[in-house]
C-alpha cells in the first residue's frame, strides 16, 4: 500500500506543479520529501521506462495509440553527416572597470 500511495502523491504533485513539501498530509501520501525519494528511487531502477514501455504495448494491444499522429523529435536524432563545423569564434580582450575605490 506504501508504494500506491508514494505513487499518488507523485503524481498529484507532477499534475498539479506544486512543490513537494505542499503536498497534503491529508492525501494520506506521505511526506512530499518521502514521495520525492521514491520518485528518484524508482527512477534509478528504470522503473519509469518500464511502466512507459508496458502502457505503449498495452494501449496498442487495444488499438487505442494512433501511430498516424506520432512525433519524433528530431533533437534527438543524430545528424548522418555530423553538423557543419561553425566558424571559430575570436575572443575579445578582456576590459576591466576603473576602479571605484
Amino acid at each position: 500500500m506504501a508504494n500506491q500511495n508514494a505513487l499518488r502523491g507523485i503524481l498529484f504533485v507532477l499534475k498539479t506543479g506544486i512543490r513537494w513539501a505542499d503536498l497534503p498530509k491529508e492525501m494520506g501520501c506521505g511526506s512530499g520529501m518521502t514521495c520525492w525519494r521514491r520518485l528518484q528511487e524508482w527512477h534509478g531502477l528504470g522503473v519509469w521506462e518500464e511502466l512507459h514501455r508496458v502502457l505503449l504495448e498495452e494501449l496498442n494491444d487495444a488499438g487505442r495509440i494512433d501511430w498516424e499522429r506520432g512525433a519524433l523529435d528530431a533533437s534527438s536524432i543524430r545528424a548522418k553527416r555530423g553538423a557543419k563545423r561553425s566558424a571559430r569564434i575570436r575572443l575579445i580582450e578582456a576590459r576591466t572597470a576603473p576602479s571605484t575605490t
